[in-house]
């Protein structure tokens, strides 16, 4: 074969390498842009549907404390006082902005348009102070989440009367009270200092909100140091036997088992055998323990591999213990992975809610937990009860308990990964 032939097959079996080579890398960078692609549609239809959620339409009341509303008696007993019609001296505040509305009918209408948390914020004002009790004071108070969505625009006002929850006479006082400079938005408290409501307005991610920080307390404390302590075991101390191979094999194996098995593995254990409260954080962190153990365990097994042999034999040499090199040297060296990888296990855990839903963490609780053993909900099957609900106050509420969320997950894996910069050797 002459030398010609030899370069005209070695240059066409370099243009088709070149060519799989560009299709490949083409490959890749599709693959890129679809999966931007697909996030940005996520992250564009959350925020558009939940932004809105963070304020909340209001009304600017000057409220009568009339005396004989509230504690006729002048006995000044907190417990008649909060059994008090607060209801009634809103709906006076309300009646003399429209002084004309005189059948019974429409002065209904008027009070429909405000929220039924209104006199529970008058009444905590008094409670806290009962020297209002007879002044006037200047509030804002918030409105029914129907007017709400109404100024936010999510009702069509071209729609017949019939066809929505909203009347004409309501819109029309919503326009005066709106020229009167009487309405508008403020930022929503309520959504980070309340607990979960059948009203949408009234609801709020506080108690989701402390039942998984008690959640992930609880996982903490126990699935780090029991998951290191194996770890350091079968890295360092474990025989290499077939029993030992099997325990590994089925530690990597249950770090991929469906979460929603360790809920049912929850139930059957910690509730029907171990006789502990339904919708309790403390069931619902052992039940995450168990989800992030073989987690925190690969992750720290990873990381002892990871330092040297050296540092072993160092320590050693120099007279230290097998213990004292373990928890004096090797330890602290992989203490940054360990960390690094526990927390995304714990990031893991935040996210999850078929293992709660399993063990009751599904029910409605208003109250905001005070202790593990308290029934709670979590920020995921909070996302979950809401976005059951058929209520479109709740669809943007679904959507901002998802930011929310979506914020704690990425400041966790922002933490792993400053922790992994900031402390890790490489060798």
């Amino acid at each position: 074969m002459s030398n010609k032939s030899i370069t005209e097959i070695v240059n066409k079996n370099l243009k088709t390498r070149y060519k799989k080579e560009a299709r490949f890398k083409k490959y890749g960078q599709l693959s890129i842009f679809l999966a931007v692609t697909f996030l940005f549609i996520f992250f564009t239809s959350i925020i558009s549907k939940g932004y809105s959620a963070f304020y909340q339409a209001e009304i600017f009341l000057k409220v009568d404390l009339n005396q004989e509303y509230i504690d006729p008696d002048n006995t000044n007993d907190l417990e008649e006082i909060r059994y008090s019609d607060f209801d009634g001296v809103i709906n006076e505040s309300l009646y003399s902005l429209f002084p004309q509305i005189i059948k019974r009918s429409d002065k209904r209408q008027l009070r429909d348009l405000m929220s039924s948390g209104a006199s529970i914020t008058v009444q905590q004002l008094v409670l806290d102070d009962l020297s209002l009790i007879g002044q006037t004071i200047n509030i804002w108070l918030p409105l029914d989440d129907e007017v709400d969505m109404l100024i936010k625009g999510n009702i069509d006002v071209d729609l017949p009367e019939q066809a929505r929850r909203i009347s004409d006479m309501q819109i029309n006082f919503i326009e005066i009270l709106q020229k009167k400079g009487l309405i508008k938005n403020k930022f929503n408290k309520n959504l980070f200092l309340s607990g979960d409501s059948r009203e949408s307005e009234q609801a709020g991610i506080l108690g989701a909100f402390v039942g998984s920080a008690l959640m992930l307390t609880i996982t903490f404390l126990i699935a780090f140091p029991l998951g290191v302590s194996a770890a350091i075991y079968l890295e360092e101390f474990a025989p290499k036997n077939k029993f030992i191979d099997f325990i590994e094999v089925n530690i990597n194996n249950l770090a991929a088992v469906p979460s929603i098995i360790y809920g049912l593995l929850g139930l059957a254990v910690f509730i029907n055998y171990a006789g502990m409260p339904r919708s309790a954080p403390l069931v619902g962190g052992l039940v995450l323990a168990l989800m992030t153990f073989p987690v925190i365990i690969i992750a720290a097994r990873a990381s002892l591999q990871s330092v040297p042999p050296s540092i072993r034999d160092a320590a050693l040499g120099v007279g230290a213990s097998k213990m004292q090199s373990i928890f004096d040297h090797i330890l602290p060296l992989a203490l940054p992975g360990i960390l690094t990888g526990s927390i995304i296990g714990m990031a893991r855990a935040l996210g999850e809610s078929a293992p709660l839903i399993m063990i009751g963490m599904v029910a409605f609780v208003v109250d905001i937990p005070t202790s593990p053993l308290d029934s709670s909900a979590a920020l995921p099957v909070q996302v979950y009860l809401w976005a059951d609900s058929p209520e479109r106050g709740f669809v943007e509420k679904t959507s901002a308990a998802i930011m929310v969320l979506l914020v704690f997950l990425l400041l966790m894996n922002s933490l792993a990964i400053w922790l992994r910069n900031k402390y890790e050797i490489k060798w």
